[in-house]
């Protein structure tokens, strides 16, 4: 394996499990960003320079950074410190296990595994390509989504900047 592989998925490993671990919600929103920035870095080493810039600009330029706001601009108080009655990560573990488990055994037991005879070798289309594509046949589709995800951010913006109201009245001059 190549060690620039390592690395990444390291890294991305790592910065994952941070995010599922740590207390601190804004600490959580970060690891995911060096999480989104791994999945980029492993697409860039698979020769998906497409997929792996689309990664980067929405993932960590527009989901990430929205987390984050929305985190900032609610004014959460954050997690409690009392301790649980049983312990949530041996139950998420053996959920994972499971959901592991049966993904492995679909995909081995479908038949659709590539074998020596049956590889097929298609040109890859290029980034050039792909941008041609969407800004041609598919960009009504690309302004929807960017109209939605511009939505999502001045709703969040909204909801977090709204006022709590006042339990008492205010005094009357």
């Amino acid at each position: 394996m190549d060690a620039a592989f390592l690395i990444a998925a390291g890294l991305t490993l790592a910065a994952a499990v941070a995010a599922m671990s740590l207390r601190n919600l804004i600490h959580c929103a970060l690891c995911l960003v060096v999480t989104f920035f791994g999945v980029a870095a492993l697409f860039l080493l698979l020769g998906a320079e497409f997929v792996s810039f689309a990664q980067v600009m929405v993932y960590v330029g527009a989901i990430a950074i929205l987390i984050v706001f929305a985190t900032l601009l609610t004014r959460s108080a954050g997690v409690t410190g009392e301790p649980l009655a049983f312990q949530p990560w041996l139950v998420g573990l053996g959920i994972a296990g499971l959901v592991v488990g049966a993904i492995v055994t679909s995909v081995a037991g479908s038949g659709l595994l590539p074998t020596e005879s049956s590889r097929i070798v298609a040109a890859a289309p290029s980034t050039r390509e792909l941008g041609e594509q969407l800004m041609s046949t598919y960009v009504l589709p690309l302004e929807v989504v960017g109209l939605l995800l511009t939505a999502a951010l001045i709703g969040a913006a909204v909801l977090g900047l709204r006022e709590p109201k006042p339990s008492t009245p205010p005094p009357k001059p």
